[in-house]
């Protein structure tokens, strides 16, 4: 897994708008804090939701999302009806 900061909008480019569009970005962390944050916000919200990319925006989230896409990679899954577990 490649994790590494990207520019906000404001900071030029490419930024993560531009790396949504491109399809390079598959999970958006996002906490905004702040006047010029919360402008950015905006336009990163707007890509995600267009191409289709999840956005978590707290830290509780972020974290809950680390142990499960984990959890899923450490272990395979099996499937069960939900009557067959509670009979």
């Amino acid at each position: 897994m490649n994790v590494q900061p990207v520019l906000k909008v404001h900071e030029g480019r490419p930024n993560i708008e531009d790396l949504i569009r491109s399809g390079q970005i598959q999970l958006v962390i996002n906490t905004p804090i702040g006047r010029q944050a919360a402008h950015d916000d905006k336009y990163l919200r707007r890509a995600a939701l267009d191409y289709s990319v999840p956005t978590l925006t707290t830290i509780a989230g972020a974290r809950a999302a680390v142990e499960g896409i984990t959890a899923l990679q450490q272990q395979s899954l099996s499937v069960a009806a939900l009557q067959d577990i509670h009979v």
